[in-house]
């Protein structure tokens, strides 16, 4: 039997090799289209000649590296995490959800992911032996919600771990303080382990970031991942990490150790220098990216869909029912020859299909004068 989560190709390869067979604008896959610092990728360029990472790095990364983690935890959120025991090095977040998944959930286990979902979840998860349980987020009055009852309800005595994602890909969704620790108290009540997807922490344009382990009882129960590749727009290098209490963390690296074992050795010093940049340089990332994503919600709505500003990320995500439409799937396989742009249908992201089938994801993180040539081909919807 095949397992649900072998669905092939992903769609974001999808999509992309339909962008580059018909030349259309790629708003559909989560990468920018600049580089980031040019400090940054000298030093990666300097690691390299100086033979820094060119043989196995050690397996729990760098020493350099993991205290820049630790210091950056420290400095942004005032949690204290040691190097040496609360800090594992990953290639990119993705591989520390997997090897999370894998180290802490059993078959049979019930794992809550907030559904519109990173596809990647439904996978580690069933790789895990364990069962995905969703807790849809709902759109109204121009964004997406969590029900704090639903999520309650959906606790059983076979519920071992929160999967929780805030900012959250792709709706865009930013937990309140007072919502996480509505979900903190039903951790903490429940006996539940936590593993929190942050790595769209510093992507944030209305209200503020706040880490789930910062909440009481919750630092020793919750495992934090993170990464560099949208903080520092070098999504190709691959470093994530992962940072919690000792026992939670051994785990982790116990998995991590039988999939990439090491990775992206000199990238690693270079994202050690990176966490280091001066507060400037996050201002103006969140400064540029916000007035990039006013400029596409606004090109999307004269185009006629109905938008959902987003609150953080590099999702917009819109409703198709204005423009007549109400399958994703078909809009999106359409729409490159249609417009010459690619997006996403929000219905992969769902085990409820349904739920998301007339939702389309667009990525505002390219250049203005990209975006702009996208929103022109996109008015020819409403024309």
């Amino acid at each position: 039997m095949t397992k649900d989560w072998l669905g092939g190709t992903t769609i974001f390869a999808e999509m992309s090799a339909l962008a580059a067979r018909t030349g259309a604008i790629n708003l559909g896959q989560g990468f920018p289209d600049t580089d980031g610092p040019e400090a940054v990728r000298e030093a990666a360029v300097r690691a390299l000649r100086d033979g820094k990472g060119n043989q196995y790095p050690p397996g729990p990364g760098i020493p350099e590296l993991r205290t820049a983690i630790a210091g950056h935890q420290r400095l942004r959120y005032g949690l204290t995490y040691d190097p040496d025991t609360e800090v594992l090095v990953t290639a990119g977040a993705t591989e520390a959800i997997a090897a999370a998944l894998l180290a802490l959930a059993d078959q049979g286990d019930e794992v809550i992911a907030l559904e519109p979902y990173y596809d990647s979840y439904a996978a580690c998860i069933g790789m895990a032996g364990a069962t995905r349980v969703p807790v849809t987020l709902r759109p109204r009055d121009g964004a997406y919600h969590l029900d704090l009852d639903e999520l309650r309800d959906a606790i059983t005595d076979r519920t071992r771990i929160l999967l929780l994602n805030t900012p959250h890909n792709p709706t865009g969704t930013v937990l309140t303080p007072a919502e996480l620790a509505a979900v903190a108290a039903l951790a903490v009540e429940r006996d539940l382990l936590v593993i929190t997807d942050e790595v769209y922490e510093h992507l944030v344009y209305d209200g503020a970031h706040l880490p789930i382990a910062t909440l009481p009882g919750m630092r020793e129960r919750t495992l934090t991942i993170s990464s560099a590749g949208k903080t520092f727009s070098f999504t190709g290098w691959k470093v994530g990490w992962v940072t919690g209490p000792p026992a939670l963390v051994t785990a982790v690296r116990s998995a991590k150790q039988f999939l990439t074992y090491v990775s992206a050795g000199p990238f690693q010093y270079a994202i050690a220098e990176a966490l280091q940049l001066p507060q400037t340089y996050f201002d103006t990332l969140r400064t540029d990216l916000r007035t990039q994503r006013d400029l596409l919600c606004a090109g999307l709505e004269t185009a006629g869909f109905e938008v959902y500003r987003p609150a953080a990320t590099y999702f917009v995500t819109t409703d198709i029912r204005p423009l007549g439409e109400t399958d994703g799937f078909a809009f999106c396989r359409a729409l490159p020859e249609r417009c010459g742009v690619v997006a996403v249908p929000n219905a992969v992201f769902y085990d409820h299909q349904k739920e998301g089938a007339p939702f389309v994801r667009f990525a505002f993180c390219k250049r203005p004068a990209v975006l702009e040539e996208a929103i022109g081909r996109l008015r020819r919807l409403s024309s």
